[in-house]
Parts: structure tokens; sequence; C-alpha cells
């Protein structure tokens, strides 16, 4: 018998089991609303009548209000909160009062882009206008691109095609740009770190194109909670901008519960599989037919958890009632996904991130989070998936044993009273701002004295010396143009250092074969190589051959019981030390390195009981990077005593727990600032620990670690020896001492002492 439990009955059960670290109850808000503004147009106000809204939110009204003045803004609010009106308001009510006026609508997915263009069609209709609205993306057929170049008074589409599709081919767009009035800037938060650099450099072109065809649009950005909102959005496009965070939105009750996974060894104070235990909380909803929506760290783990799901309530569902969500599914496969989603067909999803953004999926009730998401707004925007129809919801955060889901459940007051994270770009990023300067004298050539929106002209002539001299522009009079045939913008991605995806063609019929998926190279390393184990949909697929050259990885459906996971070597170089200092016994540095990565083998880890059952090597390429690293020298006395493998050791477990410390501090995904230790450098022959920024040029995190480097020892000094194990585990320094041979935790504890508490020279 299924669906005989409510979702509170089942919150009452789940209270009373031990392994509920921290339980907290967000009571419910009411509405505060406002009148229509006068301005707005009355056709509009019938329209939104019709569709049940009497009135608006208050951040609503002052969004609308801010922009008639002519003020960019940033609209900040919880997820579900209305925010799709902050701008539709003023885009559709500046179209009423003059009928040329267009707008452009930039949302970081192309999911989001779709869903966006279905709730903005509908509110065009309920008005029996002819303003038209057009998606513009890869998947847009090139039939319909001339009828959007033309006649699209709303054009929805993404960074990416913007940057490659649109400001490239300006002259095609001669209407839009010449009657641009607004451009709309969704989910501001995500454009951060290397996306947000390249992002603001693209706005920087999109501007000097909208200044030669005579427009300066308004902007209207809206974001979910950051710390630094404003700071953000000005900086993406180089203008002040009005903050509007009076949120008028109701909310349903939400409970959010931390439930920390019961120890299995008491001696390496190891916990049980966060997976294992998602997997049966998520089984007890969906077998009571209860919404249900798992948010996981990888594409891997989200595979494994589908599975495993699928396997568990097999007897009371199809394959179409829980499904899978990620980067790498085809385009239709994802719109399907929403569709059933929305439709109640499926009601379970297991997702990576990829929804967190606000798609429009339906009334999900409860969420449960695979570990610790890795900021703070990231965790409310799953958080907030849950309960969007204003009812009660459930929100389950189950942690992992890294330092990181440990530090953050030992300290809740961090993620419930702590303030969100700031979000960093740093458009000036030299190998970003290069990479863009080609783009815009391809689009047009540059002038004497010009600047490149917010920087100034003698630094923009320094670059483009520097090309010309590279031969890839040519100087004539006061003038500077582009002289290759092929346009830059197609070689340069805005989200990653590789510049190309592995295509994933599945060949298991061998009359059939089909494209299922695409990857980027960087993750290709350990997910595609020979003899990996791909899931897809949670169906499992071996690869057969990866074509390195070619950017293929061919696979074939298997039926196995083991996942595969590799292992990347990662060697360093300083290229320039550009700060220093020191400290009794080691030395800080901080500067440009050179990382080379290399996968080396790979592991077959058993579904059931995660042992490890086999292993094989991996021959692929080494792929460099150059970017920006701090490291921390220490002299070879403070090893006094232990051989060179019980040093490594050592190191290893004080880059484990330095790289999850220093990731909560300057307020990063852990995957963004990476550590590796090496006990003899080449740089300067001595033990030394690495973080370093895991994007091109580096965007400011290693850099803000090595600033407040004493703060950053001290917190993970203070967290090691908080930790309840004997000599070093999971949770700490990532390797069980006691395995070792080495007390891992004591040394640890002693190497971060001399840094915290040595005499500053």
């Amino acid at each position: 018998m299924i669906g005989k439990k409510t979702l509170q009955e089942l919150i009452n059960e789940l209270k009373e089991e031990p392994s509920i670290d921290h339980w907290v109850e967000i009571p419910a808000l009411e509405a505060v609303t406002a009148p229509f503004p006068e301005q707005l147009h009355p056709k509009l106000v019938n329209a939104l009548k019709h569709r049940g809204i009497k009135e608006l939110y208050t951040h609503q009204k002052s969004a609308f209000e801010a922009v008639q003045r002519n003020e960019n803004v940033t609209a900040v609010t919880p997820t579900a909160s209305g925010k799709t009106l902050c701008y539709n308001l003023p885009v559709i009510d500046r179209y009423f009062k003059n009928k040329s006026a267009r707008a452009l609508y930039l949302f970081p997915t192309k999911a989001l882009a779709q869903d966006q263009k279905t709730e903005l069609n509908e509110l065009i209709d309920e008005m029996e206008s002819d303003l038209k609205s057009y998606t513009y993306d890869g998947d847009t057929p090139a039939n319909i691109r001339q009828v959007v170049r033309k006649a699209g008074h709303i054009v929805i589409t993404n960074p990416d095609m913007l940057h490659s599709a649109v400001l490239p081919h300006h002259t095609k767009w001669i209407s839009l740009f010449e009657n641009l009035e607004t451009v709309v800037i969704d989910e501001l938060h995500t454009y951060r770190g290397v996306f947000g650099s390249h992002v603001a450099n693209v706005i920087r072109r999109l501007k000097r194109i909208c200044a030669y065809y005579g427009s300066d649009p308004t902007f209207i950005c809206t974001s979910a909670t950051i710390d630094n909102p404003a700071e953000l959005a000005e900086g993406l496009i180089g203008e002040k901008v009005e903050l509007i965070n009076n949120n008028g939105a109701p909310r349903g009750k939400k409970h959010v519960a931390f439930y920390n996974p019961p120890i299995v060894h008491e001696q390496l104070n190891i916990r049980k599989s966060a997976t294992k235990v998602v997997n049966e909380l998520a089984a007890r909803f969906l077998e009571e037919k209860i919404q249900t929506i798992v948010f996981a760290r990888s594409r891997v783990r989200v595979e494994i958890i589908l599975s495993h799901l699928q396997q568990l309530i097999k007897d009371e569902y199809t394959k179409r009632s829980i499904r899978g969500y990620r980067g790498g599914y085809l385009p239709n496969q994802r719109r399907d996904i929403e569709k059933s989603l929305r439709s109640g067909e499926t009601i379970g999803v297991v997702s990576t991130n990829a929804l967190e953004l606000g798609v429009d999926i339906g009334q999900l009730q409860v969420c449960i989070m695979t570990g610790y998401p890795g900021s703070i707004a990231s965790s409310w925007q799953q958080a907030g998936r849950a309960g969007r129809r204003q009812d009660e919801s459930l929100v389950i955060m189950v942690a992992g044993s890294t330092p990181l889901d440990q530090y953050v459940f030992s300290h809740p007051e961090y993620f419930f009273e702590g303030s969100p994270e700031s979000a960093r770009i740093n458009k000036d990023n030299l190998i970003i701002l290069i990479d863009h300067v080609k783009c815009a004298a391809y689009e047009l050539p540059f002038q004497k004295n010009e600047n490149f929106d917010d920087l100034k002209a003698e630094e923009v002539e320094e670059l483009l010396d520097y090309l010309t001299e590279s031969r890839v522009l040519h100087q004539r009079n006061d003038r500077w143009y582009w002289m290759n045939d092929a346009f830059p913008a197609h070689n340069i991605s805005l989200r990653s250092a590789s510049q190309e995806n592995v295509v994933i063609i599945d060949r298991t019929v061998s009359s059939a074969h089909r494209v299922i998926g695409e990857m980027d190279t960087f993750s290709a390393l350990t997910l595609l190589h020979d003899e990996a184990i791909y899931l897809h949909e949670g169906i499992q697929h071996q690869v057969e051959y990866l074509d390195w050259e070619e950017k293929k990885a061919y696979v074939q459906q298997v039926s196995v019981d083991y996942f595969t996971d590799a292992n990347l070597a990662v060697k360093l170089t300083v290229l320039a030390v550009d700060k220093e200092k020191n400290v009794k016994e080691a030395r800080v540095q901080y500067g440009d390195v050179m990382v080379t990565a290399m996968a080396t083998i790979f592991k077959k880890i058993k579904l059931d009981t995660f042992e490890n059952i086999g292993s094989g090597p991996i021959h692929l390429p080494e792929q460099e990077l150059h970017t920006n690293g701090m490291m921390l020298e220490f002299s070879e006395d403070v090893f006094e005593g232990l051989g060179d493998d019980e040093t490594e050791q050592v190191l290893l477990g004080a880059a484990y727990v330095l790289q999850h410390v220093a990731s909560v501090h300057v307020m990063c995904d852990k995957q963004d600032l990476h550590a590796v230790p090496e006990v003899k450098s080449v740089h300067a022959e001595l033990p030394t620990v690495y973080l370093y920024d895991r994007y091109p040029g580096g965007v400011g995190l290693a850099s803000k670690v090595y600033d407040q480097s004493e703060e950053v020892l001290e917190k993970a000094l203070r967290y090691v020896q908080s930790c309840p194990c004997g000599e070093g585990c999971p949770s700490c320094t990532g390797l069980p001492g006691v395995e070792t041979g080495t007390n891992v935790k004591n040394w640890t504890i002693k190497l971060l002492e001399y840094m915290t508490k040595g005499e500053r020279e």
C-alpha cells in the first residue's frame, strides 16, 4: 500500500532520528503588496488582473518605478518570488509607449530561456498584442533566425550566443541595436569567477556596439541572495545600479534539517556513505508519492543515486517516474524532463546544480542535498526548489565526511546566520581581456583614444599595440583593424579553460549510432577515458574508445555492478613570485604558476559496497593551466624524523584541510581552489603546499587566501584540533592515520602551529 503517510507524519518521524544534528523551522510569511503604478499601461494592468494578479509585490513595483526613471536596477529576492515581473513589466510597458522599442534578455542556460519565453508569451497572448518574442540559441532553426533578427521585439538568448553569434554579426541585427532600450540579465549570481569575467567583457562589447548604433540601454539584473549584488552588477555592466531588495513575496513554512550519517568506524571516525543515506531518505518520500528533488555534487553521483533509486522502488513506478537531470543531456531530453516534472508524471528527480536556477519544475515538497553544495547562496537556491507554491516543505542536507561538510555541520550558525557569499569577477584578467579586445576589434575597428567601456584608452592602446606586434591586428593611421579571415569569438569559450567539448556517441545499435551527450575536455580526462563507465539517465555505458584528437568518445550500453573513478596527477611549476612573507619556520608566497594535470589510473568501485575491485592505466595527454597560486614552503627541519613517504602523508593532510577551510573562507566552490603538496618542490627544493585558482590567469581566490593567510591557517588549526578522531580521518586530514602508520592529525596540527604561532621575521 503506497501513499499512506503525509509529509507532516514523515517530518515528525524524521525529527526523532538520532542522526539529526540540527533542525530549524522557518515560519511562513505573508505577502506585502502595493497597488499598480499609475504609469503602468492599462492593457498590461488588465492582462495581470485577468491572470489573478490584483496587486504587485513591493519589489516588483520598486523595480518598475526605478526603470521608469531610467535607472539600472538589481532586484535581489529569494527563489519563486516573482522576479520575472521585475523585468517583463517595464519592458512590455516601454513597447506600448514606443512600438519600435527592443529588449535583449540574457539567461545563463537555454533551459531557463525556454521557460521564461513560455511565461512571457502567456502574458503577451493575454493582451492580444503584436509584440514578438523569440529565443535565439543553438537550437534555433536557420529559417527562423532571420525572422528573429528583423522582427524580434524581445530577443531571449544566453551570453554564449551573444558573444559568438550576435555581436560578431551586428550588421544583421541593426534594427535590434538601433532601438535597444532594455537589457535584462537574469540569475546575476551565476556570473562569477571565470564565466562572470568573460560575460563582463561581452557586456563591454555590447555597449560599444550600442553606442555605434546610437542606443543607450537600461540594465535590469535579477539575482538570488548574495552578499554583494550591487557591486557584482556594477562590475558586470560598468555602471551604477539601484539595489531593490524589499521582497514582498509570501513564503510557505519550511523545515531545514541537518542529517549527519552515523559513524560506522569509531577509530577512523568514518561515517556511513552520504550517498547511501540519501538513497534511503529519498526512497521513503517517493514511496509515499511525495514529489522530491535530490541534488548531487557531480554528474557521476547523479547517475549513481538515480540507478539506486530506480532499483529501490522499481516495483512501484516506471522509468519516467524518477529521472536524472544534468549538463551533458541533450536539449530535447532536458525539455522532456522539465515537462514531466510540471505535469506530475515524474515524482522524483536527481540533479546536479543545473536545476538550481529558476526553471519552473512545478510543486516539489522535499529537497535532499547530497553534501553541502559549496556555498550558502547555492544551498538556499537548492532549498528554494521545494515549496515553490507557498506550501509547507522540507529540506534535508546530508553531510559527507569531508572537512567542508563537517565544518558546516559543527557550525550551523555559519549556515543559518552567516551572510551569503560575495561573487567575484576579474574582468581585467589579461588572458580574458585580450580575447575580448580581439573580438571587439573584429566587430568594429578601434580608434585612437577610444575607451573600452570602463577601461581607459591608454590601457586599451597597450593591448592593441601588443596585438599589432603579434600580427593579430593591423594599424593604419589612428585605427586598428582585425587582419584574419576567421572571426575570433568562434575559438573563445566563456565557460571553461578548454575550447571544445568531447561528443559522446552511443554505438550500441551498430546501424544507428547516436550522439547522447557532451563533456568539457578537462572532465573527459577522468570520466571518458577508455574503459570508463559513463552513466546516462541511469543507463550504464562503457567507453570503448576515446578519440582525443577528434574529441569523440564511443560508448556502448553495458550492465555491470561497478562504476569507475580516475586519479589525476598534478605537477606545479612556479613561474614568478609577486609577493612573499615569512613566518618562523615557513615562507608564504604568491605568484604565477603552471599546472600540468594528467589522468594516470582508474579504479573500479562496486556500486553497493563502494569497495575497490580493480584498476587500469589511462593513456591521455597532459593538460596545462597557467594561473595564480599561493605557496607554503616549510623548512626541512620541521619534518625531522620523518621519511619522504611520511612527509608526503603529512603534507597531503595539511593540503586537504587547507583547501576545504580556504574555500569556506573565500566563499567559493572547493573545485575552484585546488591544493597540491610536494615533498621537494622544483622551485625551492623544500616541502611545499600549493593553493591555486583552477582558472586560466586566476580570478583572485588564491590572492585573497594569501592576503588573509594568518586567519585561514588559524581556522584550519582550530578545525583539526576540534575533530574527535585520534590520528586523522576523512573529516579533517582526509587520511586515516591508523592506515598510514603516521599520526597525520598530530603532525598537521604541528605544521599549522608553526605557521600560526611563529614569530614574524
